[in-house]
């Protein structure tokens, strides 16, 4: 009998311990929770959800709570772009003058079975890193697409796939800009380009014009006949490679027709 009340006294006193810890929890959490800022769930709302990390934050939620604070700009979200940018201003009561230029990945290399030299045949993993570790990829051009496709596996949307030939495309009217691809990409033949731009020299290789001949023949020569027959059109040769100051808006089309390699090509959104 004694041992009976002893157990039920035992019981009584954790069981009213355990009471008088959760009212004691309870109070507390009342009186020391930090209140959260609405306007953070709002800006979440605002932003596309995707956490890629292109703000400089771990996610959205990061972004939003650093805004609140003043840490960073309003200009951070890439995917979301101007619409987001002008819903962050609206919801922290700020008036801003945005003009974003939207840009998009895509893949300046159009080096493929029949046009560039392989140096081997390559056949473990399918991932473009793993083939780079292998004295740098599997193509005589150091430079290019080594078509593994990484790229497509990280993209969050889809937006790069291969083409009829097998090489590597982005649809732009796809792409979010969130360059998870750009990352991803050892060789760094994936460049951020405004969504408007009308062409693109289709080569990433700096050698000179001599080398690149003998490894590919879409590759660009370093001839400087694109700012000769397009002068307005924002071509310039920088180490052997032709590259496109998308600020000018002049004519590119001559220097497209008259590109001994053909490597200036239509940014479309898909090549068939």
């Amino acid at each position: 009998m004694e041992l009976l009340v002893n157990l039920l006294q035992a019981v009584g006193t954790v069981g009213g311990l355990g009471i008088a810890f959760g009212v004691i929890l309870a109070v507390s959490s009342k009186l020391l929770a930090v209140e959260k800022d609405e306007r953070v769930e709002r800006l979440e709302n605002v932003l596309p959800g995707l956490n890629c990390g292109i703000c400089g934050y771990a996610g959205c939620a990061s972004y939003a709570e650093a805004l609140t604070q003043n840490e960073t700009e309003f200009t951070k979200c890439a995917p979301g772009g101007e619409k987001a940018a002008k819903a962050i201003a609206e919801v922290l009561g700020v008036s801003i003058d945005v003009n974003m230029v939207k840009k998009v990945a895509q893949v300046h290399c159009r080096g493929g079975k029949t046009t560039a030299q392989y140096v081997f045949d390559y056949q473990g993993v399918k991932d473009c890193n793993a083939l780079f570790a292998m004295h740098g990829g599997n193509k005589a051009c150091p430079y290019g697409c080594l078509g593994q496709g990484s790229c497509i596996a990280v993209c969050p949307v889809n937006a790069i796939s291969y083409d009829a030939d097998g090489l590597v495309w982005v649809d732009k009217e796809k792409c979010i800009s969130c360059e998870k691809c750009v990352s991803v990409c050892p060789t760094h033949v994936i460049k951020m380009i405004p969504y408007d731009a009308d062409v693109l020299v289709a080569c990433n290789s700096i050698d000179k014009g001599p080398v690149v001949k003998k490894y590919c023949s879409v590759g660009c020569i370093g001839c400087k006949i694109c700012s000769k027959q397009s002068p307005e059109g924002g071509f310039v040769v920088d180490n052997f490679l032709a590259v496109i100051d998308y600020s000018q808006k002049g004519d590119r089309e001559a220097a497209m027709e008259k590109c001994p390699s053909h490597c200036i090509i239509r940014n479309k959104s898909q090549i068939n």
